[in-house]
């Protein structure tokens, strides 16, 4: 038997002509030096499609339809659901964060804006920024990831609230 090789569309009509002329598969397969089973097989998918042509397909038929994919409960391996969902346009990403203020230093925070919207750059030179320092009350180490679609980082549904305390500005003398 010859190596292992594709059989083009004339050869396979050739073959599906000589079965229908009434010549047994192992005949047929001795003939044109081609494995039995690939002979049956042809035959068993002529006699299915009525077609003798190779189907040139991509991979493996879908078990499921996007509609399905979205409302499918079922337990898939996880890089199955992530192709799936990277296909309908959402990524897996770190959620943004962000501390939740109490209603008073919000307020606090929009006058203290309000009475330095005005400052000078000299105003200013009097304040020092220093490294911010971060004292988490949470263990979370940031692992966990949220599936969303891009633009959407700052969503409130995309957002983690996190009870962080942070110190980022110190004055080194008052405005003049």
């Amino acid at each position: 038997m010859s190596s292992r090789h594709h059989i083009d569309d004339f050869m396979r009509g050739r073959i599906i002509g000589k079965i229908e002329e009434g010549r047994k598969i192992t005949d047929v397969a001795r003939e044109f030096d081609i494995a039995h089973s690939v002979v049956s097989r042809l035959w068993k998918s002529f006699k299915t499609t009525g077609m003798c042509s190779r189907w040139h397909g991509g991979g493996r038929v879908r078990s499921t339809t996007p509609a399905d994919d979205i409302y499918s409960e079922s337990r898939s391996p996880e890089k199955t659901v992530a192709r799936r969902l990277r296909g309908v346009g959402l990524y897996a990403r770190r959620p943004v964060v962000c501390v939740p203020l109490p209603r008073q230093h919000r307020t606090a925070r929009l006058q203290w804006c309000r009475e330095h919207h005005n400052w000078t750059e000299q105003d200013w030179a009097c304040v020092l920024f220093s490294d911010e320092r971060r004292f988490s009350l949470s263990s979370d180490c940031r692992r966990q990831l949220i599936w969303r679609e891009s633009g959407t980082a700052y969503r409130p549904e995309n957002i983690q609230e996190r009870t962080d305390i942070r110190h980022a500005v110190s004055w080194c003398g008052p405005a003049s």
